[in-house]
């Protein structure tokens, strides 16, 4: 049996969630039936249950801890092809606070509870009993996964596991502003004929803004690819008559960067579509 297989079935039978990374420590791609969002991008934040599709399809919503299920032929063969075995921490009723660099390690050891740690490539991670919200970006250098996402598997690490104390709930509530104004400026002019804006009113360019962030919001799957697309989409509806502002370019990074896209992953994204498009 696969090793993978057999740590997840293992897992499972612990009532942890589990579900397979392909590689970049990402989940596996959409099936037919799901690609491009044909199915409404569910599940997602506002139909927040389980995946219902035959293979690992729809990221953290894909975890299970049923074995017919993790070894159907499938997710079999996910499993074959998968680097690495993930957990849907929120299921399992933890929260993982994850410290991405020595910096982040140093201020939980001030400032939190002590609780099982499990050694990461560049950090820890915290494991404390009871789920709360996902964030991004609560403090440098520091995430929280819980409900509605997913983390590596990486063993049981050491340490006695805490109770979820109320110095991390708190973090998600007062975080702290992350978002910077965008750098990116809409400079391109209307294309030649076009001597007004075709949109007629402010609120059909609030409604694709509006769209576009929901759209990003509710990416299960795919953020990097989610993000561009949309970004694309904006700019080929609004991009060429000047009605883009700063703070509407700020509205979209900010919702990127909520599902845990880096400022830089963002700018570069916008950069990418505004070339594509000619901008």
């Amino acid at each position: 049996m696969n090793e993978r297989l057999r740590t997840a079935l293992e897992l499972a039978a612990s009532r942890i969630p589990v579900l397979p990374l392909r590689a970049g420590k990402v989940p596996f791609g959409n099936c037919r039936r799901c690609a491009d969002n044909a199915c409404g991008g569910r599940p997602n934040m506002k139909n927040p249950g389980p995946c219902n599709c035959p293979g690992p399809c729809h990221a953290w919503a894909a975890a299970t801890t049923a074995p017919h299920v993790i070894s159907s032929g499938l997710w079999r063969r996910a499993w074959l092809q998968a680097e690495a075995v993930a957990y849907h921490p929120g299921g399992a009723g933890l929260t993982v606070v994850d410290l991405d660099n020595a910096d982040a390690i140093a201020w939980a050891r001030e400032n939190l509870p002590t609780t099982q740690v499990v050694p990461t490539s560049r950090g820890e991670h915290w494991l404390y009993l009871g789920a709360m919200q996902s964030a991004n970006a609560v403090r440098p250098g520091v995430d929280i996964k819980s409900t509605m996402a997913y983390a590596r598997w990486l063993g049981f690490g050491t340490g006695t596991m805490a109770y979820l104390p109320d110095a991390v709930r708190t973090l998600v509530v007062s975080r702290p502003a992350t978002v910077r104004p965008a750098s990116p400026t809409i400079t391109a002019t209307a294309p030649a004929g076009s001597a007004e804006c075709p949109h007629r009113t402010p609120t059909y360019l609030e409604r694709g803004i509006a769209m576009a962030e929901q759209g990003i919001t509710e990416a299960t799957s795919g953020v990097h690819n989610t993000v561009y697309r949309t970004f694309l989409a904006v700019l080929s509806t609004h991009g060429r008559c000047g009605c883009l502002t700063d703070a509407h370019v700020a509205r979209l990074f900010a919702a990127a960067q909520a599902k845990g896209e880096s400022p830089r992953h963002c700018t570069d994204a916008w950069t990418n579509a505004r070339t594509s498009l000619g901008l």
